[in-house]
C-alpha cells in the first residue's frame, strides 16, 4: 500500500517528512494541502487529517500520525535508515531533532513567512530583526558543529541532518546565506548529492509561482 503524505511545497516542516520518505526508498505520494488557502484551518481538516490543524501528516494503511519528527522516527522503525549505529547516537539524533525544532526550522520557518508569503503592510522589522539575530546564532552554532564532519551524527546521513536541513534549500530570502556558513554549505551539498534527494519544490507540491 503507498504511504500518503499530506503536505505543501513551501513547508520546510512537510519537507523534512517527504525527504526522509524519498531517500528511504519507500513508496510513497504526495497529497496536497492547501495552506494558503486556509484548508488546514477548517473544521473538516481538523476532523478528517489533523485535530492539530497543522500539515505534514502521514497515513500508513490504518496507522497515521503528525509533526515531522514524530513521521520521521516511524521511516526509521519501518526501514532501519537514519538512526544511529547505537543507544548514544540515537539520542545525539534525537537531541538535534529536538534543537532543530526548537531553534533552527521553528525561527527560520517563521521569518521566511513573515519576509516572504505575510502582506508587506503586516511585515514588522523589529520582528524579523530579533528572529534572525536567533537564527544567526543557531546558524553558527551548527557550522561550528560541522567543522571536521560530514554530518551532523555519526557516518552518515541521519534525521538529524534531514531535520536540520527543512528550510535551508529553499530560495526565498529570510536572511541565510549559504555562502556565509562554508560548513553549513558544504553539508548541504553533500546531502543533495545524496541518490533521491529532491529540492523541496521538486518533491511537493505547492509552489509560491502558483499564486503568483
Amino acid at each position: 500500500m503507498t504511504i500518503k503524505l499530506h503536505c505543501f511545497g513551501e513547508s520546510g516542516n512537510c519537507y523534512k517528512a517527504a525527504l526522509a520518505l524519498e531517500l528511504s526508498g519507500l513508496e510513497w505520494e504526495p497529497v496536497f494541502v492547501d495552506f494558503f488557502s486556509g484548508e488546514t484551518r477548517t473544521v473538516k481538516y481538523r476532523r478528517d487529517v489533523n485535530e492539530m490543524g497543522e500539515a505534514p501528516v502521514i497515513i500508513d494503511g490504518d496507522f497515521s500520525t503528525t509533526q515531522s519528527g514524530a513521521i520521521q522516527a516511524y521511516i526509521t522503525e519501518k526501514t532501519g535508515k537514519f538512526g544511529g549505529k547505537n543507544r548514544e547516537e540515537n539520542y545525539e539524533i534525537f537531541r538535534w531533532v529536538l534543537w532543530d525544532n526548537h531553534k533552527l526550522s521553528s525561527m527560520a520557518g517563521m521569518t521566511r513567512f513573515l519576509v516572504n508569503f505575510l502582506p508587506e503592510k503586516h511585515r514588522n522589522p523589529d520582528v524579523i530583526a530579533f528572529n534572525q539575530g536567533r537564527l544567526k546564532a543557531a546558524y553558527q552554532l551548527l557550522n561550528n558543529h560541522l567543522e571536521g564532519r560530514d554530518w551532523i551524527v555519526g557516518e552518515d546521513v541521519t534525521n538529524a541532518d534531514i531535520s536540520c536541513c527543512g528550510y535551508l534549500y529553499y530560495p526565498e530570502p529570510f536572511g541565510f546565506d549559504r555562502a556565509d556558513w562554508p560548513n553549513i554549505d558544504a553539508w548541504l551539498t553533500r546531502l543533495s548529492e545524496q541518490p533521491g534527494w529532491k529540492h523541496p519544490y521538486d518533491l511537493m507540491p505547492g509552489n509560491p509561482s502558483d499564486r503568483a
